[in-house]
Order: C-alpha cells, then structure tokens, then sequence
C-alpha cells in the first residue's frame, strides 16, 4: 500500500481511538463520540477511514487479507510463498517454520490461543462494520459513497472468505456489536452456506461499485474493480469445488460465479502475459523485479514495500527456510512433448542435479537452480560454493542449505538485499496467470469447457514458455488415475501446481479438491546414490529406496517422517479453546477435542 494511505490510516487509527481491541471480537470498545459524530461528512472523511482498514490488512501475522510479506523479520515465518510448506510442495526443517511442518504431518492439535492467520483478527472485522455503519448513513452522495462501501464490503467477503476456509461455519456479523448483543456474543457459530451467501452478497456490491480506476495514478493504489473480480473468481471456484467434493448445495451457481468472473477480468481488465518473448527467463522475470511491479501488465494487485516505510526480508529467508522443492513436485514437470514422464518418450534422466532439466518444462529450470544458473542469478555471491548445497556439508549453516537439494530460485534477486531486514521484495496479491487458471478449472468443472477455452488460458501461460498446448481429451498420467476426475481435470491441477508454485495455493487446492490423502505422501529429495554422497561430501542426510533407488528422506527419523491425514478432521482447523471457554456455543470442529 502507497505510503500516504498507510500514514493516514495510522492517524486515523490513532485519532478515533477505534482499534484498540484485544483478540477477540467479543469485546466493544467505545468510539469518541465527538470525533464521530463529524466525522463521515465528505469523500475524503470516508477515504480517509478506510485507509486505516488498509493499515489493519499490513498484520500479516493475523490475518490472510491482501497478504503479502510480513514486515521486517517476522518475514522469517509469514508469507504467502509460506503456504506451499503445508503441502507436498517443499521441505522446510527450519525451527520457525514447525507450524508448517506440524500441519503438513497432521500433527497439529486444538490449542489455547489462534495461530498465525487463525481465528482470530475480528478487530479487522469490527473495523469494517464500523465503517459500514456510518457509511450507511453520510450525506455524502449515493454513488460516491457506494464506492467506499464497496470497497469495505470487499474487505468483509475476504475476511470471511479466509475463515470459512479454514474453519468451516463462523458467526456472522455485520455491524458493530452492542454490548448486550448475547446472541452474538455467546451464540453459535453459523452455517458455512450461509456465511458464504452473505459473501456473495458482499463481493457482488464491491463488483458493481467499485471503480475501474479511482483516477489517483497510484500503484498500486487502492483496490478497484478489476480486483474485485480476482477475489470473487478465486473464492468462488474455492467454495464451488468444495461443495462439489465435500458436498454441499448449490455448487454449480459457485463455480459458474468463479467462471464468469474470470472472464469478464480476462475479457476487459485490460491484463496480459507479462513476456518479452524469451521462453528460457519470462515465467519468472515476474517474480524476480526488485520492488516496483508499476506497469507489469500482468499485475492486477500487488503490495509495495520500501525503505522506510515497510520492508521485508522474504527473499533471503524463503529461500533458506523453506528447504527446497520436493521430489513430488519435481515429477509434476511435464516432459517438453508434453507429457507426464511416465508417458513421454523423451529421456527423462534423474541421476545427477544436472540431468533433472533435461527435456522439460522450461518452469522447472526457472523454479529451482540449475547449477549452472548461480551467476546467472547471482545466487547468494557472497559465498564462493558451487550448488546445489545439501544440509549439513561443511562450512554452511543448516538454514542456508537444501534439504532436497532442490535451491529455489523463482523470485531470487540479489540486488534486493539491502541489509537485514531491509529487502524491497513486492507482494503479488493478484496476477492474470492465477485467473486464467481459475477460469480454465471452473469450465472444466462444469463440463462446458472447449479448446477455444484452454487457448485463452492454459495455452497461454504454456506459449510463454514454449510449451505444446493442452488439448480437450490429455491421456491419463498414471500417478493421478485414482484420483475420480477426468485427465483433463488433472493436467488442469498439475498446471496449477506448477505456474502457481511457491505463490501459497496449493494448500487450499488440495483441500478444496478433497485429495488430502496426498499429504501422506513422505517428503524427499534428490537421488542420494555413492555419485551424490562423494560430490556433496559432509551433507548429514538420510535415504530410503523408492522404486528400487536411493533418495534424500528429508524427514526420516522426526516425527514428521510418516505424516497422517484423518479425513474426518483435517480438511478444517481447529477452534481455539480460548475461544470456546469464552463462548462454548461455539462449539469444536468434527473430529478434534474440546
């Protein structure tokens, strides 16, 4: 967020006195009734409001609305490029990364307090609902005040959106609570389909009456239209498929809303590939800018971070802590015919580093560290090693190694180091290539999709990076044939998994798709034969043998090694039970303990 807007919403926040609740929603904390009472008169007044609720958003520790890169070092922890450790992605062993590991592994438990963008954050809530309810009433003219409504009504449908996702039915609230409120404030949570219709109802206001533009020439600004509609094709398509596999009522109206939302974004959002015709770099040259993504027109939303006023270290510390890719992934990377490697004819070799880009999808090489890439990205310069480097080898610190030996480099860029907690790494909040994913899935989950439809979508993101076309009837990749979908279901998820890597979906990709008996899956690493013991001589690493070869078992021997995923419970998060022991009719989520 541009800096004005973030040192107005401080003054704000400070001067109305209005957000200095504690964890929970359930207490009410007056508002000073002079200051209210002027306030709310003028465009700006109501501008100026909901710059503070922008200002809230910035705890990325609490809350998942508009996240990007915790500040300073709580970027150790906090990022959506984080979100990918949950799953079969990657492999952190770093030890402020365990919340990771221990959902990853089905370990976690119902505890006392919220965990990081848990339940909790309901002063954000509140904070819109006192907005919205002065708004309601300013003399400011229909139209223009409309826009601010909208835009905090979108606010509202992501914080829900965020809740719902992980815990299922929430209690709704939608205005500010009085103190003798009991029915909200001891009642029982409410249905998710109910939540989720309100919603609806919400992110649909914020759709027709937020601007195209509010005209400021600000990047990236305050959230317009455009955005609007990338939030409701990524929460509809969520709760679409959800109720699809999870059941549920009305899930093709949820899918055909995350459709034609992505269509109208596709057809007139004005947004494009970012690409310079360069298969070998343009995937990641995104992701990879130093910190101004002005003008990338592929950028629908983004978050800026700068000296003096937000900055982050998410560059070095994801790149340590987050372990590296995971053999599991890795195998995902079509072979450049486009095939899975278990069909394709192309020799697909995995007995050294070098020989795993070979004949692939160029995504991978611009994902994870050729060796012969390290100047190319002047990767970490300040240590003359040769990579990949493993845990353990000597002379490194554990969090600068791999544990699969699989280095990240998709949004490595050395020159934003600019001291310790110092970086300028932007936030990618928005990017088309995510909504033509979601538009491509949505159609194919309704069984309307055509070629015409991959060639607007998927077939683009593959020409980027000179890859064949997915077509209509793909033969089944072996490895997915279980999995009750058609092939092209799952080429369309394996796209997901590689164009979004790192970017904090496949969590929720998994869940929503029912498929979270793929986190059993055990976490390894690279081909760990006597070659790859005697070239990376130190690494303290174990191996198992899988389909007759050596590999890295990141986790063998920790209690991660053999992760558990209970159906009847792991899907939702637990409620907290601090939270319960203030308002039992709460209730706890199936299958974890009160």
């Amino acid at each position: 967020m541009n800096t004005t807007i973030i040192k107005t919403g401080i003054l704000l926040a400070t001067g109305l006195l209005l957000f200095s609740c504690n964890d929970s929603f359930l207490e009410r904390y007056p508002i000073d009734e002079l200051s209210n009472g002027t306030f709310w008169k003028t465009e700006n007044e109501l501008a100026v409001y909901n710059n503070s609720i922008y200002n809230l958003t910035r705890e990325d520790e609490k809350t998942a609305v508009l996240l990007g890169h915790a500040s300073a070092f709580n970027s150790t922890h906090t990022s959506y490029q984080y979100n990918d450790e949950y799953t079969d992605n990657l492999a952190p062993i770093h030890s402020r990364h365990d919340r990771y590991k221990t959902v990853r592994a089905g370990l976690h438990i119902a505890e006392g307090n919220p965990q990081r963008q848990g339940y909790q954050d309901w002063e954000l809530l509140r904070a819109i609902n006192v907005g919205l309810d002065n708004m309601a009433t300013s003399p400011v003219e229909e139209q223009i005040k409309n826009k601010y409504i909208g835009e905090a009504r979108m606010f509202r449908a992501w914080f829900y959106y965020d809740k719902v996702s992980k815990f299922g039915d929430v209690q709704w609230v939608d205005h500010e609570i009085a103190t003798n409120e009991d029915d909200i404030l001891y009642g029982a949570r409410d249905s998710r389909e109910f939540v989720m219709a309100k919603v609806l109802e919400d992110i649909n206001f914020a759709v027709e009456n937020l601007p195209t533009s509010w005209g400021d020439k600000l990047s990236p600004g305050r959230l317009d239209r455009w955005d609007a509609l990338a939030l409701k094709s990524r929460l509809c398509l969520f709760e679409g498929t959800w109720r699809k596999y999870h059941g549920g009522s009305d899930a093709t109206m949820w899918i055909q809303e995350a459709a034609d939302a992505s269509k109208e974004l596709i057809d007139n959002g004005g947004y494009s590939l970012y690409t310079t015709g360069d298969p070998s770099m343009d995937y990641n040259a995104t992701h990879r800018v130093l910190k101004d993504l002005t003008g990338n027109p592929e950028i629908i939303h983004w978050i800026k971070y700068e000296t003096g006023v937000r900055n982050n270290n998410i560059m070095k510390y994801f790149l340590y802590y987050s372990g590296g890719m995971t053999k599991d992934a890795i195998d995902d990377y079509l072979a450049d015919d486009g095939l899975p490697i278990s069909l394709s004819d192309r020799d697909i070799e995995n007995t050294k580093i070098e020989d795993v880009f070979v004949n692939r999808d160029p995504r991978l090489r611009q994902t994870v560290m050729h060796p012969q890439d390290r100047d190319v990205y002047e990767y970490n310069m300040s240590l003359k090693l040769t990579y990949p480097i493993i845990t353990g080898m000597p002379g490194m610190k554990s969090d600068e190694a791999s544990t699969t030996g699989y280095h990240i480099i998709k949004a490595y860029n050395r020159a934003a180091h600019l001291g310790q907690n110092q970086a300028e790494t932007p936030g990618i909040v928005f990017r088309l290539g995510e909504i033509y994913l979601n538009y491509a899935e949505a159609m194919a989950e309704l069984g309307t999709i055509t070629l015409a439809d991959l060639d607007l979508t998927i077939n683009k993101l593959r020409d980027r990076v000179g890859m064949p076309h997915l077509t209509l009837n793909p033969p089944m990749d072996p490895k997915y044939a279980s999995d009750g979908v058609s092939s092209l279901i799952v080429e369309i998820r394996r796209e997901r998994r590689i164009e979004l890597f790192s970017e904090g979906f496949r969590y929720d990709d998994i869940r929503r798709w029912k498929q979270g008996k793929k986190l059993e899956n055990k976490t390894y690493g690279m081909l760990w034969d006597d070659a790859a013991i005697a070239r990376y001589k130190g690494a303290s690493v174990k191996a198992t043998i899988l389909d007759g070869k050596p590999y890295i078992d990141v986790y063998k021997g920790t209690p991660f090694e053999n992760p558990l995923f209970d159906e009847s419970k792991h899907y939702l998060w637990p409620i907290p039970l601090n939270y319960i022991g203030k308002n039992p009719n709460l209730g706890q989520n199936p299958g974890w303990s009160q």
